[in-house]
């Protein structure tokens, strides 16, 4: 478990022959920077509920100054044990670093089996069940993503879509560069743009824009929040600008919004 108390700046760095991942169950910082592999650095400040895997031999870093109490679990996994029961599964080269992703099964599973450890851990059968249900939560993703299917004339195949909703969905606070999401699915960023509207409707400018902005919907919805507060944890550096954004595509303003939920 790695805590911070203070508001004082803090490092991170790993690198091993096991791998790592990483459960934000708290924590907000008012800057930092986080990287693994040869992904996009990110920014993201609002980190609860976020996970991030780092393979075997992958480098991560990460340094932020929190603005609230933040506390970090790690679970480390020898490749050599990981429960690979079916040539479906991905082999220990195969898996690939993720960055602030979320998945509430695998998230709640290593809290819970975190909370379990702290507690002294009565059982031991207990706490060995729920790291096998960990790793095998950690393989299963991997598989989905690997999956193939054979798209559409024209289009992102479901695999690909699946890969790039999920990744805007994680980095909504973030700039996503086209070359990125291109990167990602193995395609040019002339032709990804051209099967992203295909397959979504709109470009992947809009659609990051129209899910930055569903999201904020839902955060306005809690009245503890203020605007301001929403257009910070969305990336806005400015209330304005998320006021201009959010009035473009949803008509009103978020305070206007705000009030029709009273």
């Amino acid at each position: 478990m790695v805590q911070s108390v203070t508001h004082d700046q803090v490092e991170f760095r790993f690198r091993a022959p096991c791998h790592l991942l990483l459960v934000y169950e708290e924590g907000v910082r008012d800057e930092g920077e986080t990287a693994v592999g040869g992904l996009p650095p990110s920014t993201l400040r609002t980190l609860r509920r976020k996970l991030t895997f780092v393979p075997a031999g992958h480098e991560y870093r990460e340094w932020q100054r929190p603005r609230v109490r933040s506390r970090i679990i790690c679970f480390y996994f020898d490749p050599a044990k990981l429960p690979i029961h079916s040539d479906a599964s991905p082999t220990a080269a195969s898996l690939a670093p993720r960055l602030f992703f979320e998945n509430n099964v695998l998230w709640d599973t290593a809290v819970k089996l975190a909370i379990a450890m702290e507690d002294g851990c009565e059982s031991e059968h207990y706490c060995e069940a729920l790291g096998v249900v960990v790793a095998h939560e950690l393989l299963r993703m991997h598989v989905n993503l690997q999956r193939r299917r054979p798209p559409a004339r024209g289009s992102l195949a479901v695999w690909q879509q699946r890969i790039v909703a999920a990744y805007i969905e994680e980095h909504l606070a973030e700039p996503i560069p086209l070359n990125v999401l291109a990167k990602l699915v193995h395609l040019s960023p002339y032709y990804f743009c051209r099967a992203f509207k295909q397959s979504f409707g709109i470009p992947p400018h809009r659609y990051h824009i129209k899910r930055r902005i569903e999201r904020a919907k839902t955060l306005l919805a809690d009245p503890a929040s203020s605007v301001t507060d929403v257009a910070l944890e969305l990336g806005f550096s400015e209330t304005s600008s998320f006021s201009a954004a959010f009035r473009h595509t949803a008509g009103t303003t978020p305070s206007e919004y705000r009030r029709t939920l009273a």
